[in-house]
C-alpha cells in the first residue's frame, strides 16, 4: 500500500504544477454555469409547474457541477495510457514491483483530484457571491454536507474505476476510440451532465440512475441540493458502493486478462 500512496503523492503534486491551464479553464467554467443558470431561470418562468427540481436546488447542482467537473469528466481521458496499451510500451510498466492497476488506479485518482483542487475553490467562492436563486445555496446541516463529502468520494471511485474499465478494454481491441467516445457520450446523457437526471423521462430517469452513470455527479450534487433526502441517499450512495465494486472486479479481470496476452505476444 505504501508504494502506491507513494505513487499517488507523486502524481498529485505533478498535477498541481499546472496552474495555467487551470486558470484558462476557470473562465469557461464560469460562463458555462452562469449561462446554464440564466438558461434553466428563463425556461422556470416560463412553467414553473413542469420543472422536477426547485430553482435554488438546480443552480446549486449547475455551480457544483463546475467546481467538480475535473473529478467526474468522463471525456478527461489520459491518452498516454492508451498509448502505452496501443505501442506496447505498457511493457515497461509491468516491470515495476507493484500491481499494474492498483498504480493505474493511483495515478486517476491523483490526475483528477490536482486538477480539482486548482479549480474548485473559486468557482465555489464565485457561486455563493451570486444571489439567491442564482448561486451556491450553502444551507445544508452537518450530516447533509458529511453525506455530501462521503457521496463525492464513491463517485470518483466510480468514475476512476469506470476509466480504468476502458483502459483494460484497450488490451482487448485495436482501436479503442469507439469505445471512449460511446462512453464519454453515455456518461453526458446518463450522468448528468447534458441535464440534471430529474428531468429525463422517467422510464429513461430509472435506467440513469441505476446504471453506474447515475452513481456519478448525479448522487452527491443532488444530495447537496437536497433533491435526494432521507432513505433516498441511502439508496443512491448502495449504488454507488455497488458499482464501485462491479466495476473494480471487472476492470481488474479484463487487466490480468490482457496482461497474460501481452506476456505471451512478448514470449
Amino acid at each position: 500500500m505504501k508504494k502506491y500512496l507513494s505513487f499517488f503523492k507523486m502524481r498529485l503534486m505533478a498535477g498541481l504544477q499546472y496552474r495555467t491551464a487551470a486558470l484558462a479553464g476557470l473562465s469557461t467554467q464560469f460562463i458555462w454555469g452562469g449561462m446554464e443558470v440564466l438558461i434553466y431561470r428563463v425556461l422556470w418562468n416560463a412553467h414553473p409547474e413542469r420543472f422536477p427540481m426547485g430553482i435554488e436546488a438546480l443552480s446549486s447542482y449547475i455551480w457544483l457541477q463546475q467546481a467538480f467537473l475535473t473529478l467526474f469528466a468522463m471525456w478527461n481521458w489520459e491518452r498516454d495510457i492508451i498509448e502505452s496499451v496501443k505501442t506496447g510500451a505498457v511493457a515497461y510498466e509491468l516491470t515495476r514491483p507493484a500491481d499494474l492497476y492498483g498504480m493505474w488506479m493511483a495515478r486517476s485518482m491523483a490526475l483528477r483530484l490536482s486538477r480539482w483542487l486548482l479549480r474548485a475553490a473559486p468557482v465555489i467562492v464565485l457561486g455563493c457571491l451570486i444571489p439567491a436563486p442564482y448561486g451556491l445555496r450553502l444551507r445544508v446541516s452537518p450530516a447533509v454536507f458529511a453525506l455530501f463529502l462521503l457521496s463525492s468520494a464513491l463517485m470518483l471511485t466510480v468514475v476512476c474505476a469506470y476509466s480504468l474499465f476502458v483502459y483494460a478494454l484497450t488490451f482487448h481491441l485495436t482501436d479503442p476510440n469507439g469505445v471512449m467516445v460511446l462512453s464519454t457520450a453515455a456518461a453526458d446523457l446518463l450522468g448528468g451532465g447534458i441535464v440534471p437526471l430529474p428531468f429525463l423521462p422517467a422510464g429513461l430517469r430509472r435506467i440513469a440512475e441505476l446504471s453506474p452513470f447515475g452513481a456519478m455527479q448525479n448522487v452527491p450534487l443532488r444530495i447537496f441540493g437536497g433533491d435526494i433526502a432521507g432513505v433516498e441517499i441511502a439508496e443512491a450512495m448502495g449504488l454507488q458502493v455497488l458499482w464501485s465494486a462491479v466495476l473494480i472486479s471487472v476492470g481488474y479481470a479484463l487487466m490480468r486478462a490482457g496482461i497474460r496476452r501481452v506476456s505471451l505476444a512478448g514470449g
